[in-house]
């Protein structure tokens, strides 16, 4: 069968024709050597695109897969998932924590405490946290704190929140403006404008100067309060000349 397509196929033609071409010009040297193409030849790199596509696959993983994962070991997404699993079981839960989070390296339960909070999985990041607190070397961390109380605030918890505040202040360690700006909205979220200037008189005492998005959500969330809000708009004010407090028209709040 081979024989019969080499038979038919082109190849002993092309090969005649050149063998003719030969032995009429002798003269000439025909050389394959010094043959050249009129179109430069361009060498393929294997692993560069051609026109958009890449030949082959890297082996790289590709997505968020690769940049929210990759400091994740197997260790710790195993002991996240078991978290999740046994947290309405509160005996489950403790037996689970003693024979698999307490043997941890630091790395990985820094990790499940993160990826906890990226879940909002705040209760059980507390409890993770609270471990981490026990550890020998733990050493207080304004960062830690900080995640963790935007985290709760960003989910409504504001009684842990709190509690996780006051472990911060007996630390030493004083929050940011960001972190401000979040335990007031989320205590504007959950009705509590009183608790809300409670956090705003802390940030006015911090030793770090205060900065102006934190006063424009209270501004704009204490528009039923108008005492309240007139006196963050004074401060608002000296503070930030230069910066306009928008005020609503009257006939929706009244006259503030």
């Amino acid at each position: 069968m081979a024989t019969r397509l080499f038979s038919r196929s082109k190849i002993p033609i092309l090969a005649s024709i050149v063998l003719q071409n030969l032995t009429k010009n002798p003269s000439k040297n025909f050389s394959f050597i010094a043959f050249k193409p009129k179109r430069p030849i361009v060498d393929v790199i294997a692993h560069e695109p051609i026109l958009g596509l890449r030949q082959y696959h890297d082996g790289r993983p590709r997505g968020s897969l690769w940049r929210g994962k990759k400091l994740i070991g197997k260790e710790a997404l195993f002991v996240i998932l078991g978290l999740k699993r046994f947290k309405d079981d509160e005996e489950k839960l403790q037996k689970f924590i003693k024979t698999h989070v307490l043997r941890l390296l630091k790395m990985d339960i820094v990790a499940v405490l993160i990826e906890l909070e990226r879940q909002e999985e705040t209760i059980l990041a507390v409890k993770i946290f609270d471990i981490i607190r026990k550890q020998y070397w733990y050493q207080p961390d304004a960062y830690i704190y900080k995640d963790l109380i935007i985290a709760l605030a960003r989910t409504g918890k504001m009684n842990e929140a709190m509690q996780v505040w006051e472990s911060m202040r007996k630390e030493d360690l004083f929050p940011d403006s960001q972190t401000y700006t979040e335990v007031i909205r989320g205590f504007l979220k959950d009705g509590s404008p009183a608790d809300a200037m409670n956090i705003y008189e802390d940030m006015i005492k911090s030793p770090d100067p205060p900065e102006e998005l934190p006063f424009r959500i209270l501004l704009k969330g204490l528009l039923p309060h108008p005492l309240l809000r007139s006196k963050v708009k004074k401060d608002f004010e000296e503070l930030f000349p230069e910066k306009h407090a928008y005020d609503p028209p009257e006939e929706i709040f009244g006259k503030l």
